[in-house]
């Protein structure tokens, strides 16, 4: 007889070649932002705000779009990824219809683009930052966005967890890109800068607005809040705005802290903007006498975090005098003795700008929550979702695949917020794939009723029960002719 060999030093099974004829697939979860896709109304809100099919025939908009969402959601990040959804039956049976090929999909972004807008921006000669238009099939995009945010704090209405205080987090991030119609960067590379806008409390994006490379975040950061606060719930009954320096323009000030801001449904914006320190600010900050400087936390090396009130009147021409005081409110990072900054000295100083009463230090330690909120949904966003990779030469193309990013991590988030446990609804993409989207699962029939089984633990099929519980949608067989025979199957 063989000698028996030790656990490690073998594998205890072979290799079957035969593939499963069973409609099984490795991410069945996948089917539960399916559910909430669909139970938010989203293929209703598409519908009346986008019009790209050229025949009858073909993928709905609305199809295509959820075959984006829950591409991304599984770990794609481009058009050709579409093969692990085209490729897996479970799917198919589950939503209905065959997922389109990476093909139509590519042919599905290119309608968004729209040359005439293209056509002006100033050439590359002249390097002017210039902000390119939305195109009509874009705008339509932010007006789902718009209506999914609302319906989602319905959602959370309707479990007992109302939001009704919104602060708005807005900031710019760049995405790397190498291809020939990418605009240089700030950084010294190329690719786009888009503007993002997120609702803090909920975890939602609320407001993008696509940017080529070259345009610098403190270009026009109004359009961005505008889109923002337009697309907010009207029962609310506070709202607050929080912005880096970028967002210390006096276009966008003036709009915040306009007295007809006060009447909207929400009231008054009570805002905090990191201000630029001018040569008039900083001189201000560092007059302040010592005994203005109050502690208010320290930093894990020591270093002491001090905040001052500022006696500052602004005189540069793109601030105006005439217009509302605000207050300035001074920071300053004081190194303990025997250790420096990079530069050599002890201390940094900074300055917020705000409308708001706040306490200094409270103030500030509100304005620095922001970097836990917008910023991290830049790197979901771009790292673990699709919005990192943009699939086009044309702009248009590329604001649209960004808003589809945009709008998975909502469905992903809402998912989160409502349906996880109160210690799993921070969890990031990864984590987020590991408890619900990877899990293995296969479609039987039992007495003629199809029905997704899962291979997964008893608090995995908990997580998938509450889903269908929290985002309710009636139960009804689906017609063979959509599964690629018919209207919805093939095509694009």
């Amino acid at each position: 007889m063989a000698a028996r060999l030790p656990l490690q030093a073998k594998t205890p099974f072979v290799l079957d070649p035969r593939p499963l004829e069973e409609a099984a697939s490795p991410h069945a979860g996948a089917l539960a932002l399916s559910r909430v896709y669909r139970s938010l109304g989203l293929p209703d809100l598409i519908a009346a705000n986008l019009r790209l099919r050229q025949r009858q025939r073909g993928f709905e908009e609305s199809q295509m779009i959820e075959s984006i969402t829950l591409l991304q959601s599984i770990g794609g990040d481009c058009p050709e990824d579409m093969r692990l959804l085209a490729q897996d039956p479970c799917l198919e049976r589950g939503l209905g219809y065959r997922p389109p090929k990476a093909t139509a999909v590519r042919g599905f972004l290119e309608r968004f683009h729209d040359e005439k807008l293209e056509a002006l921006r100033p050439s590359r000669e002249e390097q002017k930052s210039f902000i390119v238009p939305s195109s009509g099939p874009v705008e339509g995009l932010q007006n789902v966005q718009a209506g999914a945010v609302r319906r989602i704090a319905q959602r959370y209405a309707e479990q007992g967890q109302a939001q009704r205080i919104a602060t708005i987090d807005q900031d710019a991030t760049i995405i790397e890109s190498h291809k020939a119609a990418a605009l240089a960067h700030y950084e010294g590379g190329r690719g786009y800068q888009p503007m993002v806008a997120v609702w803090a409390e909920a975890d939602l994006v609320v407001a993008d607005e696509f940017r080529d490379g070259n345009v610098p975040a403190k270009q026009d950061p109004l359009t961005c809040a505008q889109m923002a606060f337009a697309a907010l719930p009207t029962d609310l009954t506070a709202r607050y705005f929080r912005g880096d320096s970028a967002c210390h323009e006096s276009g966008l000030l003036d709009w915040l802290k306009d007295p007809a801001r006060a009447p909207e449904p929400g009231g008054p914006i009570e805002f905090a903007v990191s201000a630029v320190m001018s040569p008039a600010l900083a001189v201000a900050v560092r007059a302040v006498a010592e005994k203005g400087w109050k502690t208010f936390g320290t930093e894990d090396d020591g270093t002491l975090r001090q905040w001052a009130e500022v006696d500052f009147v602004p005189g540069e021409k793109s601030e105006h005098k005439d217009s509302q005081p605000l207050r300035y409110v001074g920071l300053r990072l004081l190194k303990p003795q025997g250790l420096l900054f990079a530069d050599g000295s002890d201390r940094h100083f900074h300055a917020v700008v705000t409308n708001r009463k706040l306490d200094g230090g409270r103030l500030l330690d509100w304005h620095r929550e922001k970097a836990g909120t917008v910023e991290h949904v830049h790197d979901e966003v771009k790292n673990w979702l699709g919005g990192g990779h943009l699939p086009s030469q044309h702009f248009a193309a590329n604001a649209a695949w960004f808003k589809l990013a945009l709008l998975t991590y909502n469905l992903v988030s809402a998912t989160r917020g409502l349906c996880f446990s109160a210690e799993e609804r921070t969890v990031r993409m990864k984590k987020f794939r590991l408890l619900l989207i990877h899990v293995a699962g296969r479609m039987n029939r039992n007495n003629c009723v199809m029905g997704l089984r899962l291979c997964a633990s008893p608090e995995a099929i908990a997580r998938m029960q509450k889903v269908w519980a929290v985002f309710a949608l009636p139960t009804q067989a689906t017609a063979a002719v959509a599964f690629g025979r018919g209207k919805g199957g093939r095509g694009g």
